[in-house]
């Protein structure tokens, strides 16, 4: 990156209609629309589909990284940022994806689009998060013994400073490559970009290895729309199921094992049996498909990270522990929100050379 990264953060909207919306309101030539070119106000207008978008989401890319970018070879980016969700230290470097563990499932039809998308442009234009499995920290203190200029420093839109520098070949960049590749690799954030860069058939991807220091774990929730189901409703059916349910006077945080529902008119609070599994599976699997009848991966069911979003209920889970997720526990799908995360946009890696 040369001066600022073109557009809205490519990484910052989770579903459709949010791409849609940041690419309505976006200027002209942005990463965003590079990686969702069937989703620019121009291709919605035409009826122009993924494939048929690409050839001019390469072109942009191109004028793009004219523009706005500057070549650098065989280096890898010592990576801190802080913010109010936490502190990462890392790596951003090119990992082969074969080497990563998923932590969560996928959903099919979001890897086979970015698999598209990446497969033809090339060019990974967002990191994945990948967490070490050991207690041993050795990647922060690398990167706070870095004593020269950054290469770049931006606040994001969420007031996170993000620090990037460049390291060429050499005794320090082996010492980084070392720290990075010492322990086997799980995915914090970018499960669909891991399998896309594998369906893709490329063997690199773009990946920011962070141990911490600080590095949270968020509650991802699931909110419900268009069931017609009332509070009443909810609790006859879980009841049914064997559930402990009662009123709660206000919203509440949710703690392991109880889920917190805000309904419409009322708040309910929702205990978990034990020995079933983290929250999340057995909020699916039990509240959502076995006793309501909803297919947690149907239009009815969203993940969603704000708690007050507009639904019908939205049930509230704790964050998984990061002790399960380094524990390799595989979890449904949208299931953890690790915080902070790499700004997307600042490094972008050349996957065909």
């Amino acid at each position: 990156m040369r001066d600022r990264v073109p557009g809205p953060d490519v990484d910052e909207f989770a579903e459709a209609g949010q791409v849609i919306g940041a690419l309505a309101r976006a200027p002209h030539g942005t990463l965003l629309a590079v990686q969702h070119p069937h989703r620019t106000p121009a291709a919605l207008a035409a009826g122009t589909g993924l494939l048929d978008a690409l050839p001019h989401a390469r072109a942009e890319l191109a004028a793009l990284i004219r523009r706005a970018y500057r070549e650098v070879t065989d280096v890898v980016a010592p990576y801190r940022v802080d913010g109010p969700d936490g502190t990462a230290c890392g790596l951003l470097c090119l990992v082969d994806p074969d080497a990563i563990a998923h932590t969560e499932d996928v959903y099919p039809d979001v890897v086979e689009e970015r698999g598209q998308v990446l497969a033809s442009l090339g060019i990974a234009t967002s990191a994945a998060m990948l967490v070490p499995v050991t207690p041993h920290d050795a990647l922060t203190p690398l990167v706070l013994g870095m004593t020269g200029e950054p290469a770049a420093s931006v606040v994001d839109s969420g007031g996170r400073r993000h620090w990037l520098w460049l390291v060429g070949p050499g005794p320090e960049q082996d010492a980084f490559l070392e720290a990075a590749g010492a322990h086997p690799l799980l995915v914090a954030d970018g499960n669909h970009r891991v399998a896309a860069a594998r369906s893709a058939g490329l063997s690199g991807l773009l990946a920011l290895v962070t141990s911490g220091p600080g590095v949270r774990v968020g509650p991802i929730h699931r909110a419900l729309s268009g069931t017609g189901l009332a509070a009443s409703d909810l609790v006859a059916a879980w009841e049914r199921a064997g559930l402990k349910v009662s009123s709660l006077p206000y919203v509440v945080d949710p703690e392991p094992g109880v889920v917190v529902v805000r309904c419409v008119d009322d708040v309910l609070r929702v205990e978990l049996p034990a020995g079933r599994g983290i929250d999340h599976a057995v909020v699916e699997s039990l509240l959502l498909e076995s006793a309501l009848g909803l297919d947690p991966e149907s239009p009815f069911v969203r993940p969603v990270v704000d708690p007050a979003v507009d639904a019908e209920a939205v049930l509230l889970i704790a964050p998984v522990p990061l002790g399960e997720v380094l524990a390799g526990t595989k979890m449904p799908r949208k299931s953890t929100y690790f915080t902070p995360k790499p700004r997307s946009g600042l490094l972008l890696a050349d996957l065909t050379a």
